[in-house]
């Protein structure tokens, strides 16, 4: 099955911000020397899940678009948990 070819290059570009996520977690880890998540995980996450999500409502695979849409709920969770904690006054 051949697709448009911005739809197979949003798919492509979707998978690779998707897959940019490990790396970016991989190198924090690593200059850090503990496990750590950084904020960039979430937002590489976001990116490429949109894009993926996207790419699964045009292609109209069910499976896929669940899968995207539970995903981007977590990623976009974990940002606002992020993003609340850092606008909080610092306890006493």
């Amino acid at each position: 099955m051949v697709d448009n070819p911005l739809w197979l290059a949003i798919g492509f570009l979707g998978q690779a911000c998707f897959s940019l996520r490990f790396l970016v977690q991989w190198i924090a880890s690593e200059r850090r020397r503990e496990s750590v998540v950084p904020i960039y995980f979430w937002y590489f996450s976001v990116g490429g899940g949109v894009m993926l999500l996207a790419y699964a409502i045009h292609r109209l695979d069910p499976v896929f678009i669940v899968g995207q849409a539970a995903g981007l709920l977590v990623y976009g969770r974990n940002l606002y948990l992020i993003w609340h904690r850092r606008t909080l006054p610092p306890a006493d």
